[in-house]
């Protein structure tokens, strides 16, 4: 049986002690939280000497434990590399005169940015950005965005070199010469061009890391003359920036989990102030997008004249001059209970719209002029759909992606006007991947409550289906967010050693639609946790493996998912893998200067104000809620530099975990020193670290380090 071995660190208990609603709680490892934490994003060497030895010892100590695994984490690394196509490029994106495509090159760690004459072939086509020369001699580099100025004259690009998503700005001349010297500095990575390419908008982040501005710089000018035009004054809530495809106009989106409002800049007129489309209103979400041919703006929202649309519709309404208001909105397509619309696309002649129905996604097109509808559909049993990158709105080219846990990603092109289809990008796998070598199947457990959830599955089509099969079971469900069940080449590492991967579609995402997220959030949150729970019983009952068999994976909001599952059910399983786990819900949703705090609070509820919210938040929350009783082993991954689940979380749960749990099993904890939220940046880099999560599953799973099991 595996044991942790002697050694591994005892983090110092220093009480800590606060009271809200005359409930006093006592935290042994609140000093873990450095209180120059804001400094610390931005110079990871800032970080106080106390914790970063408490830090570093963890990871000696992982690795030790680790170390008999590491001739298996090089073997599974060589394997998910060589199912990647090194030298690989995208599917050029036409964008007025100009044609743009990201590409890699054998060895590459990053893509090289790369632009030609419109419907220019690849090979033609000139680096504009290579990634891996501005990445040289960083430690963390990532390219978050790019944009070509509506001329073809600039490049806007934003890098992150820290892990920590300040973003920096620069230009790069695309035709040549001296690139301008400006700088943007602090900002939150989206941006956008006014139409005469003199002016750049961007989103401004605060010293709290929350984006709070738009801002507006002038070609040629210092980042201090830069005019704010746009300033949110509510903390609890986020703000980005977006260009239409029609050119016409920059989007201003202010939202929080649950309400949302848009502003529009007229891009030809880059001085004028922003022009809200419809004020907020608590509970009402809307997105927008223009439809020039008939100057008119297509929304998305779940507003409704008899109440709310829950799985959302689409309207339109005419583009406002002055403030505007809803009571304009006329409905194009009306809201369908059970068939959530997850986004619409006009273009001059057509409309695009990706659904999930009964869990699945699809796509309906509509002719603008005339009657009618065609559906995109499927075959398999699970897959996803997602549209591609389309930049040009007159245009009868509808691009979208195919993929399933079986069918790596494929490409297409549909031309809307004729109903052809046109394949243009398989991705290649160059070690040879057999679709027909394995199976993807959906089944469906049964909630506690009665509430049916799918689970989809990959396996080999050898695995024995005997009950005994090893698992690695993923989930997340929060935020509405849906887990696709899409191709990975790295999780065929895992099936071809006989384990069965399963992604549990629970409550708190919206596979099956919005209620499917409002059963799964606030006060009704503790059924996601109770669905992964079931979701792992149903494979048992299912015959597909038994308890103390299967392993739980979540990251984020899918690491609290994680941590409240093995409280709640520790003898189901066999590991747990929670990578920058959002495991001390309670302490961060009481820390107001935190960046996502207040935003968050309309999704978990704001303990500072409810004393029933605290209680609820205080009754599942992982860190709150270890005891002393068995555990499965537990892998515990952060990053020094996250701004989304800061480092302290998972450091506080692991001390916590290991100094209270009643059993030899292994508890984890390896931080990332110079990354963030991602983890490593690079395409290779991750997959040094899902060798190393991997290697842990297969190591508490009893499989020989050679990857054959014993």
């Amino acid at each position: 049986m595996l044991k942790a071995p002697s050694g591994a660190p005892q983090a110092a208990e220093k009480p800590y002690r606060d009271t809200y609603h005359d409930i006093t709680r006592t935290d042994p490892y609140a000093w873990l939280r450095d209180d120059n934490w804001q400094a610390v994003m931005k110079d990871p060497q800032a970080l106080d000497a106390d914790i970063r030895a408490h830090l570093e010892a963890e990871n000696a100590y992982t690795d030790a434990v680790m170390a008999p695994t590491e001739a298996l984490q090089e073997q599974l690394f060589a394997e998910m590399r060589g199912r990647i196509q090194e030298d690989e490029a995208g599917v050029p994106v036409n964008q007025g005169a100009l044609s743009w495509v990201n590409r890699y090159v054998t060895g590459g760690e990053h893509p090289l940015i790369c632009c030609g004459p419109r419907d220019a072939e690849i090979a033609d086509m000139r680096i504009i950005i290579d990634g891996n020369d501005a990445a040289a001699g960083k430690d963390f580099f990532k390219i978050i965005n790019h944009a070509a100025c509506p001329h073809g004259k600039l490049l806007a690009w934003g890098y992150d070199d820290k892990g920590s998503e300040y973003v920096t700005i620069r230009f790069r001349a695309i035709e040549g010469g001296a690139d301008p010297d400006d700088e943007l500095l602090d900002t939150g990575g989206s941006f956008g061009w006014s139409a005469c390419g003199g002016y750049l908008f961007y989103v401004a982040i605060d010293e709290n890391h929350r984006p709070h501005k738009i801002m507006r710089h002038a070609i040629g000018t210092r980042q201090a003359d830069d005019i704010c035009v746009y300033e949110e004054a509510d903390s609890g809530f986020f703000i980005g920036l977006s260009e239409t495809r029609s050119g016409r106009f920059l989007i201003i989106s202010a939202h929080d989990h649950e309400t949302a409002e848009a502003h529009i800049i007229d891009a030809h007129q880059p001085m004028a102030a922003p022009i809200c489309v419809a004020p907020r209103e608590t509970g009402i979400e809307y997105e927008i997008d223009d439809d020039a041919a008939r100057d008119r703006l297509i929304i998305v929202t779940n507003w409704d004249t008899a109440g709310k649309a829950d799985d959302f519709q689409i309207i339109s309404a005419p583009v406002p001059t002055r403030m505007g208001d809803k009571s304009d909105w006329q409905i194009e397509r009306p809201h369908k209970p059970g068939c959530l619309v997850l986004d619409a696309l006009p273009f001059k002649d057509h409309m695009a719209v990706l659904v999930r129905e009964n869990a699945l996604p699809r796509i309906i097109l509509t002719p603008r002029a005339g009657h009618g509808e065609t559906d995109i559909a499927f075959d398999e049993e699970a897959y996803d759909v997602s549209f591609g990158s389309m930049a040009e709105y007159d245009s009868a080219v509808l691009r979208f992606t195919y993929a399933s846990m079986t069918t790596p990603t494929q490409t297409f092109d549909f031309d809307m006007a004729s109903g052809t289809r046109l394949l243009r990008k398989t991705q290649n796998v160059p070690s040879g991947h057999q679709a027909e070598h394995y199976v993807t199947r959906r089944i469906t457990a049964t909630g506690h409550d009665g509430a049916q959830i799918p689970v989809s599955l990959l396996y080999h089509k050898d695995t024995p289906l005997d009950g005994s099969a090893p698992v690695l079971l993923y989930g997340y469900g929060s935020y509405g967010i849906t887990i696709p069940a899409a191709f990975s080449v790295t999780r065929l590492s895992l099936v071809d050693r006989s384990f069965i991967y399963a992604i549990a579609h629970i409550r708190g995402g919206r596979a099956c639609g919005h209620h499917w997220f409002m059963q799964g959030r606030g006060p009704q949150k503790t059924n996601t946790f109770r669905d992964f729970v079931s979701s792992a019983e149903a494979l048992i009952e299912g015959g597909f493996t038994k308890p103390g068999q299967i392993s739980i994976h979540g990251g984020s909001a899918g690491g609290l998912l994680v941590g409240a599952t093995v409280n709640l059910a520790p003898h189901l399983f066999c590991s747990a893998i929670a990578e920058v786990p959002f495991v001390d819900v309670l302490t961060t949703m009481l820390d107001a200067s935190l960046p996502l705090t207040p935003p968050e609070w309309p999704e978990w509820g704001n303990p500072i104000e409810s004393a029933a919210a605290y209680k609820l938040i205080a009754g599942y929350a992982p860190y709150e809620n270890i005891e002393a009783k068995t555990y499965p082993h537990i892998l515990a991954t952060g990053g020094l530099t996250d701004p989304r689940v800061t480092y302290w979380e998972p450091a506080k749960w692991i001390a916590r975990l290991r100094a209270t749990r009643q059993d030899d099993g292994l508890s984890l904890l390896r931080t990332e020193m110079t990354a963030g939220h991602g983890g490593k940046a690079g395409r290779f880099n991750q997959l040094h670290e899902i060798a190393f999560v991997y290697a842990f599953v297969l190591l508490t799973h009893g499989h020989a380090l050679g990857g054959e099991e014993e």
